[in-house]
C-alpha cells in the first residue's frame, strides 16, 4: 500500500492544527515539515528575497529555542509564509497571540544548547584574536553596572577591572558580551572609558557573542597591577529578564548593579547562581530594588568558578 500520500495527508492535518492553536514554533516547525524543506533551502529561499537569517536562527525558531522579535526577523516571518504557501498573517498572527502587550514581550530563556554552541564559537573568536580569555590577566576586582532602558531591553553595561598580570609583557584585556536572545551584535559599540584604548572586535550574529581588545599603553611586568574601565552600548534585543556572568575558575571580588529606567521597573529581582551552564540554579536570594536609584546589586567577595548573576520579574 502507499505511504506517501497518508504521510502527507497527516503532515497537511498537524499543519492545520498548528495554525489554528499554536504556539508559534510548532506551527513553523510542522509548515517547514509539510513542505519537505531542508532549513538550508529554506534559508536560500529567504535569501533570494534579500532576507538573512542564518540556518540557526531558523532551528531556534522552530526549536521555541527563540522567537522572532526584531523588526528584521519578524521581515523573515513575513516572508517565511509566502515561500512556505501559508496563509498570509498566519504566522505573525500567532506571535502577536502569544506575545502579550507589546513592552512585555517575553524572549525565550537561553537553551542549553545555544549556551554551548556560544561557548564554541567564543573559542573561535579568540582563535582569531590569538589570545586567551581575558588576555591571560588574573582579575583582582571586577564591577559591572548593567543599564535596562525603557523598552525593558539591555541597554548596555560598564565594566570596571583590576587586574594583575601573571608574566612579563601584557598588554591588552580581551573582553566578551553576550547579548539576549535575538540581538544584533553588528550594531553593539564597545567605547574605552579609562587607561585603555580598543583594538580589533569580532562578532557572531547567530548566538549574539561579542569579542573586544582593550589595549593598554603600557606593557605590565609580572605582578603588576593596572586599572581600567570600558562600556558596550546595546540596546538590540527585546525585553531582558536576567545578566549573569560567567568565571572560569575563582578569582577576586565581582560586584553587578542592575540600573532600571524610571519608567519600566521589575517587580521583584533575585540572585542566583549556577556551578554551570549544566547545573540547576542554586543560591536564589530575593534582592530589594532601591526606588531612589532605581537599583539592585550583589557583591561576591571572592568568585568561585561558575556562573552568578540577578534575574528580574516584570508585571
Amino acid at each position: 500500500m502507499p505511504h506517501a500520500p497518508q504521510q502527507a495527508d497527516v503532515a497537511t492535518a498537524e499543519l492545520d492544527t498548528a495554525l489554528r492553536g499554536g504556539p508559534f514554533h510548532v506551527a513553523l516547525r510542522a509548515a517547514i515539515a509539510a513542505r519537505g524543506l531542508p532549513l538550508q533551502r529554506v534559508q536560500h529561499h529567504l535569501s533570494r528575497q534579500g532576507v538573512k537569517v542564518g540556518v540557526t536562527s531558523l532551528s531556534y525558531w522552530q526549536q521555541g529555542a527563540r522567537r522572532p522579535q526584531r523588526p528584521e526577523s519578524l521581515r523573515a516571518v513575513r516572508a517565511l509564509e509566502e515561500i512556505l504557501r501559508l496563509p498570509e498573517e498566519s504566522l505573525i498572527r500567532l506571535l502577536a497571540d502569544t506575545a502579550g502587550p507589546p513592552a512585555d514581550r517575553r524572549p525565550a530563556a537561553r537553551s542549553y544548547r545555544s549556551i554551548v554552541e556560544a561557548s564554541d564559537v567564543l573559542r573561535r573568536l579568540l582563535a582569531e584574536l590569538d589570545a586567551p580569555l581575558d588576555g591571560g590577566l588574573q582579575t583582582l576586582g571586577h564591577h559591572e553596572r548593567v543599564r535596562i532602558g525603557p523598552r525593558r531591553e539591555l541597554a548596555g553595561r560598564e565594566s570596571q577591572h583590576i587586574v594583575r598580570a601573571p608574566r612579563d609583557g601584557a598588554d591588552r584585556f580581551v573582553a566578551v558580551h553576550h547579548g539576549d536572545p535575538e540581538c544584533a551584535p553588528e550594531r553593539m559599540r564597545v567605547h574605552a572609558l579609562e587607561n585603555c584604548r580598543t583594538g580589533r572586535i569580532r562578532r557572531d550574529h547567530e548566538t549574539g557573542v561579542l569579542v573586544a581588545e582593550l589595549l593598554f599603553d603600557t606593557r605590565l611586568r609580572a605582578g603588576g597591577t593596572f586599572l581600567f574601565r570600558y562600556g558596550v552600548e546595546d540596546g538590540t534585543a527585546g525585553v531582558s529578564r536576567e545578566y549573569g556572568r560567567a568565571f572560569g575558575s575563582a578569582g577576586g571580588q565581582y560586584a553587578l548593579q542592575v540600573r532600571f529606567d524610571a519608567g519600566a521597573l521589575p517587580v521583584r529581582c533575585r540572585r542566583f547562581t549556577q556551578q554551570s551552564v549544566a547545573a540547576p540554579r542554586s543560591g536564589s536570594q530575593e534582592l530589594a530594588v532601591s526606588e531612589r536609584h532605581r537599583s539592585v546589586h550583589l557583591v561576591e567577595p571572592r568568585v568561585r568558578a561558575g556562573i552568578v548573576g540577578i534575574g528580574w520579574d516584570w508585571e
